[in-house]
């Protein structure tokens, strides 16, 4: 249950929602967050995972947006050195799109607004020289390589939301805000567990709707509120093919739409290919890829590779819909990734702030603008605390990943090296807790396929929020990848008997 009157209610559980609720309690403040299914359940775990400054930005102009993803992707990387690390991106020089210095130049700019200090500058690479030349096609020549991050993103919602709950707010998933009424100077939220279907009431100075391409149907259907901004619903498409190449390095691809699409080391074994950039219309919750955009992306990636890539090469595929501001664009890839933060309220109402757009490598700076604009109404708030400050399991220098993981093998030598740089990159220090007690692989209890045991599950459940088999396989691990549907269908009924069994002596102890 809720605090009787908490400052805010935030409805979302994506990386805006859960970037707010962790900005907002360490600043003293109380909250409520509700998310109506699973922590990053739609676009925040349907991503290209990149933190990035956004290259193509630069030809529409979003000089702002590029500059602040800039500086915020080494100061993520600092945050979150588990799950965030440097990529280089690869891309060849295609002389019937983009002339070589209009590349070159964009590149310089790249590099030089927004603060690099650590990662790699842009290099000029011989293809037929470098190794990443290999699987291209024999035309492609010259090629340039520049730096941005990888983050896995789902993680990045779930880490957020734990650093949230520990400095006081409280996470609710599977709790969906049903409505909202204004009753003085305060809001009145009704929020219903979608589990049992109890229903109780969060009296709130403000409410934060973070409910991404549900933010215009919230408004309509939950609170009754209209509004002008909107959001133009743009659906994002990848696919999942084995690995392509052996390198470390990524690939950037442009198109003769205008568009472009990576081609990324992805889970050791694979590659992943996206995105898509389309209008859509419908209920985000049940947004699939279709047979054309498979065709798209394999049709343009055989363009570059030298190995003709098929739709039956797919593997896997995701969708999410991306919740752009409406700023009127007439093509989808021309929309703005950038936010806009709009307040209604005040004047004797109690404030709403509505948030539309933005992108996971800006969440840090969107959710000290929310705080920032709602000062007057949050007076007992303390300042800004976020730069610097680790995620979860983030509290060590980059460069050690590779020694913890070393570390966690001497301790527990039935690890493989692959198990153990896996379990160091999802839990960073926090491994140790998966580990607490763990003398032998018997004490890891049952193993559900690809080196996911009932040790690691219990964790997931007991400090993740963790429900179902795809809680666990696609978003808090993608090992969803590596288990067999019966495996997963085995691993989902095992963690409903957990949880039977985890709520029978929960009641006992009621009891006595």
């Amino acid at each position: 249950m809720g605090e009787s009157l908490v400052d805010l209610v935030i409805v979302g559980g994506g990386i805006n929602g859960v970037g707010v609720a962790r900005d907002a309690a360490g600043r003293g403040l109380s909250v409520v967050l509700c998310e109506m299914g699973d922590l990053a359940q739609a676009t925040s775990s349907a991503s290209t995972k990149l933190i990035h400054g956004g290259l193509r930005y630069l030809e529409y102009f979003e000089f702002r947006l590029v500059h602040e993803a800039l500086v915020e992707r080494e100061v993520l990387w600092r945050m979150a050195p588990h799950i965030i690390w440097p990529l280089r991106f690869v891309l060849p020089h295609n002389p019937n799109l983009r002339p070589a210095w209009f590349v070159r130049a964009g590149l310089f700019l790249y590099d030089h607004i927004g603060g690099r200090r650590r990662l790699a500058p842009t290099r000029v690479l011989d293809l037929r020289r470098d190794t990443v030349g290999g699987p291209l096609k024999p035309a492609f020549h010259k090629a340039f390589e520049y730096s941005d991050c990888w983050v896995d993103d789902a993680r990045l919602v779930v880490l957020n939301a734990v650093d949230a709950a520990r400095r006081g707010a409280e996470v609710r998933t599977r709790s969906r805000c049903v409505g909202a009424r204004a009753d003085g100077d305060l809001w009145q939220v009704e929020i219903e567990d979608v589990r049992s279907g109890r229903r109780d009431t969060v009296s709130a100075r403000v409410l934060i709707n973070a409910a991404g391409p549900w933010v215009n149907s919230f408004l309509e259907d939950s609170v009754a509120l209209a509004t002008d901004h909107r959001v133009r619903a743009v659906k994002g498409s990848h696919i999942v093919v084995p690995r392509l190449f052996d390198h470390d390095r990524a690939y950037i691809f442009q198109n003769d739409d205008k568009r472009v699409a990576f081609a990324i080391p992805y889970e050791r074994d694979f590659t992943l290919i996206g995105t898509t950039d389309e209008d859509f219309d419908g209920d985000p919750g049940s947004v699939a890829i279709t047979d054309d955009e498979v065709a798209y992306l394999c049709r343009l990636m055989s363009m570059y590779f030298a190995k003709p890539i098929e739709p039956g090469d797919v593997v896997y595929s995701y969708s999410g819909v991306r919740p752009l501001y409406d700023d009127g664009t007439t093509e989808a890839q021309e929309a703005t990734r950038d936010y806009v933060l709009k307040v209604d309220g005040g004047g004797g109402s109690p404030p709403i702030l509505n948030i539309f757009g933005g992108k996971i490598t800006t969440y840090r700076k969107l959710a000290e603008q929310t705080l920032a604009k709602l000062g007057d109404h949050l007076p007992r708030a303390s300042g800004p605390w976020t730069k610097g400050a680790p995620l979860p399991g983030g509290d060590f220098d980059a460069n050690a990943v590779t020694a913890l993981a070393d570390d966690l093998r001497h301790q527990h030598a039935f690890l493989s090296e692959h198990q153990a740089l896996r379990m160091v990159r999802a839990y960073g220090t926090l491994t140790r807790r998966v580990f607490d007690g763990v003398r032998s692989e018997a004490d890891m209890g049952i193993e559900f396929g690809g080196g996911l045991t009932e040790r690691e599950v219990t964790y997931l459940m007991d400090e993740e929020w963790a429900e179902t088999a795809d809680d666990v396989l696609w978003r808090r691990t993608k090992l969803g990848l590596r288990l067999s549907a019966e495996q997963a269908a085995e691993l989902d009924a095992w963690m409903v008997g957990h949880n039977s069994r985890r709520s029978a002596v929960e009641r006992r102890s009621d009891r006595t």
